[in-house]
């Protein structure tokens, strides 16, 4: 997406980090570049409102529900994988792969 006009940041990068902006896992001077672009790129505002907006309905309808400490302690651990380069978001991590055991030949 892009909205055609020249930005310090383009476009697709910003959006390809908004969601670490929405959750101030950002440094401050980084936010401060994000903020820059939505006061001067429309489409990048509209999308960053509707990404709020989304984030505020889960927190309201599912905010309460508790989540296993081993299911948090997993997705922190791929999101660790991802960002070191180890696998891409689509590839299975070792420990979420399927056990494979000896297979059986169908004759």
């Amino acid at each position: 997406m892009s909205c055609g006009e020249p930005h310090e940041m383009d476009c697709s990068e910003v959006l390809d980090h908004l969601y670490e902006y929405l959750d101030k896992e950002m440094p401050d001077r980084d936010c401060e570049k994000f903020k820059e672009h939505f006061d001067e790129c429309s489409p990048c505002f509209e999308k960053y409102g509707l990404e709020q907006e989304v984030k505020k309905l889960v927190k309201r309808c599912c905010g309460h529900d508790d989540v296993p400490s081993d299911l948090r302690s997993k997705v922190m651990g791929r999101i660790d994988m991802i960002r070191a380069g180890g696998v891409t978001p689509e590839e299975p991590a070792e420990e979420d792969a399927p056990a494979t055991g000896p297979r059986k030949h169908l004759a």
